[in-house]
């Protein structure tokens, strides 16, 4: 369903000037819940431009009913730990920390931290404490940016 509405939605939010970073679905049958992430590079995003984004993506969701039943929809800027779906998206930001959650155990973990190394369309390689593990894209089933905040807050008080 994700790989349907990311077809569907991408498009649309690119012509609005936005880049497409990514979207989540989540198919609880009580509450379904799509999250599309968006962002702007140089200027960053605003509560006006998800709200635009949002407006423009419920239409057209009304219009072509890929998702049958209610669902929740939120727009989001990626934020600090800004989540990551292609390998595209991992090479960005090499030399980053990143968390990466895979579908299935692969060295007998599901779960990496480490610095990304190097990435392209299929495999990403993180250096987790001295070691470098090789992670195929389409078997992680969540990513994201995971940067120190401490020293973060520290920079921004000197």
């Amino acid at each position: 369903m994700s790989d349907k509405l990311e077809s569907l939605l991408a498009p649309l939010v690119e012509d609005l000037g936005y880049e497409f970073v990514g979207i989540e679905y989540q198919s609880n049958p009580k509450n379904r819940l799509i999250r599309l992430y968006i962002d702007r590079p140089e200027v960053g995003i605003g509560i006006d431009d998800c709200e635009r984004v949002s407006r423009e993506v419920s239409a057209l969701l009304d219009v072509e009913d890929p998702v049958s039943g209610q669902y929740t929809l939120e727009v989001s800027s990626p934020g600090i730990e800004r989540p990551l779906f292609t390998g595209a998206q991992f090479a960005q930001f090499v030399g980053e920390m990143a968390k990466v959650m895979l579908a299935a155990p692969v060295e007998g973990r599901r779960k990496f931290k480490g610095v990304i190394v190097s990435a392209d369309d299929d495999e990403v390689i993180l250096e987790v404490d001295g070691e470098r593990h090789t992670l195929v894209v389409a078997d992680i089933q969540r990513a994201n940016l995971a940067p120190d905040v401490d020293a973060l807050l520290a920079e921004k008080r000197h």
